[in-house]
């Protein structure tokens, strides 16, 4: 009987070892993806060479060339930033891993400085046309993620962020997801401590939690529904951030953060769902070339460990992981330099929309949030469990899927 005993713990003595060591090389194999898409973005930047070196490649169907290609820049930092910034702010993980984040620490100081003094080569365009508040407010939302790297900035770099971020003002979004640009941008200066616009908030909270919320956890793009996945790439996430920033300050949204948090669950759900068995999804709708940022939300939600009960950390991991590999590892994904080109399964240029340049593709980096999670969290932590797609169509007793009617 003891001999007995001591095999059955020997048996799953092994099977931890073997289940950590596989959640081990993932951790690794993501932040191998991260450095891979990164580093010519903040390389560069960090020394004043990205306009000089990243290549032009637009949309075949672009409506604006040359104002598009003068975006691409702001595009690239401001995306990637977002998507890197909670594992910039995080600490631990290999010597490898500590090692690279010190890297891209003082290329994301140097990359910023660069971007927002009118003096450098790489100072970027911050007021002309309307992309510019896009891609403010994602780097505003990477500053929003990563204090440490606010608060590594010397005050002279500070201020130009502050000066660059404030001429996005003068930019009128679209009536549609963009009211949330400016109100991220607000949040903040409202994170922060300086003056901030609150009605800018204001119209973007309201707008999307008291008009446009459609039910089953997604809202409509504006006035109009739209099938694509817009709800993850800004809505949703942009929405939560500036709701639990502008709450924390004043406690204004409180039963805003309470129904979104309901409908963020929702929308997880749908999310872990959409993902097929091979970590390919549904290609429908526009900015499909975002590759697996489309999944941002998700991402999000786990960085926050605030998945739906009925969601492991386990199988979100390997969903989002077959997503990754799935969406950046096929062939023609880089050039020859190491920049993304435009696709979703590899080169793909007529997935492109009127406004997609070489910058837009960086949101794919969206689905690195979770590395913000130490390696002990139990995102990086949990046994590999098949996601909901991959359990359901292997024959496998699942559980059903269940709309949210919210009163």
């Amino acid at each position: 009987m003891r001999k007995i005993f001591l095999l059955n713990a020997l048996l799953l003595l092994c099977v931890c070892s073997l289940s950590a060591q596989q959640t081990t090389n993932e951790r690794s194999e993501w932040l191998q993806m991260l450095d891979k898409i990164a580093r010519p973005v903040f390389y560069n930047l960090a020394n004043d060479e990205l306009k000089e070196k990243m290549p032009v490649e637009i949309s075949p169907v672009s409506d604006n060339p040359k104002g598009r290609i003068a975006d691409q820049y702001l595009e690239a930092l401001g995306r990637t930033l977002s998507g890197i910034a909670p594992w910039l702010q995080s600490d631990g993980g290999s010597a490898e891993e500590t090692k690279l984040r010190a890297q891209y620490r003082t290329w994301a100081i140097k990359a910023i400085a660069n971007a927002t003094d009118s003096t450098k080569k790489d100072y970027m365009v911050w007021d002309k046309g309307g992309q510019p508040v896009v891609d403010a407010s994602y780097l505003a939302l990477g500053l929003i993620r990563c204090p440490w790297l606010w608060e590594h900035l010397d005050d002279a770099v500070k201020n130009n962020v502050v000066h660059c971020l404030t001429l996005t003002r003068k930019i009128i979004p679209v009536y549609s997801n963009w009211i949330l640009f400016s109100g991220m941008i607000e949040a903040f200066f409202c994170k922060y401590g300086y003056d901030y616009e609150p009605l800018r908030i204001e119209y973007g909270v309201r707008e999307f939690m008291q008009h446009w919320y459609v039910g089953d956890g997604m809202f409509s793009d504006g006035m109009n529904f739209h099938l694509d996945y817009y709800n993850s790439y800004v809505i949703q996430p942009f929405l939560k951030e500036i709701i639990d920033i502008v709450n924390a300050k004043t406690g204004r949204y409180k039963w805003e953060q309470q129904r979104l948090a309901a409908i963020n669950n929702r929308y997880s759900q749908i999310q872990e769902r959409s993902i097929n068995s091979d970590g390919s999804f549904p290609a429908f709708g526009r900015s499909i070339v975002y590759r697996c940022g489309a999944f941002h939300h998700l991402a999000n939600m786990a960085l926050h460990e605030q998945l739906p009960k009925n969601l492991s950390a386990g199988q979100v991991r390997e969903a989002l992981n077959a997503v990754m590999k799935k969406t950046l590892t096929a062939q023609g994904t880089f050039d020859k330099n190491g920049w993304l080109v435009i696709g979703l399964d590899g080169n793909q240029p007529g997935q492109a929309d009127v406004y997609n340049t070489q910058g837009s593709l960086y949101l794919c980096t969206e689905i690195f949030l979770p590395l913000g999670l130490s390696p002990g969290a139990p995102f990086w932590s949990e046994p590999a469990k098949d996601w909901s797609e991959k359990a359901i169509w292997n024959e496998e007793d699942y559980s059903g899927d269940h709309a949210l009617d919210l009163r």
